[in-house]
């Protein structure tokens, strides 16, 4: 029951695209992330997936729609089902909700981020 300070949390790792757990919230994991580039494209069969942009700026690609761009402040929610894939040009500082024990990586063909508790 004490505050999470989020940037401090991201100040202690520089990877791209390894999420990292900063608490739990009824049987999710809130994580911090940082990315840039383009993840492949994935989907979550069961849970949506969400995002909100803390520091940034990044696209959400679909494919079968146009894509959208998030800003600092906003969120944005990927359906369960829906094909997507997270895209940043420069670095984006995001925070995630998931439920716990679902890998970041959804049906894509990769391992999956061990997403450690910092």
């Amino acid at each position: 029951m004490t505050p999470i300070n989020l940037a401090q949390k991201l100040a202690m790792f520089s990877t791209h695209w390894d999420p990292h757990v900063v608490a739990s919230y009824n049987d999710n994991d809130i994580m911090v992330v940082k990315f840039q580039g383009a993840f492949p494209f994935h989907k979550h069969d069961t849970t949506d997936d969400f995002f909100l942009v803390l520091e940034g700026e990044m696209v959400m690609e679909y494919e079968d729609r146009d894509p959208v761009t998030v800003k600092a402040g906003e969120i944005v929610i990927v359906p369960a089902g829906q094909v997507h894939r997270p895209r940043a040009d420069v670095e984006v500082k995001v925070l995630l909700i998931e439920p716990k024990g679902e890998p970041n990586s959804g049906d894509a063909d990769m391992t999956p981020a061990t997403k450690p508790q910092i």
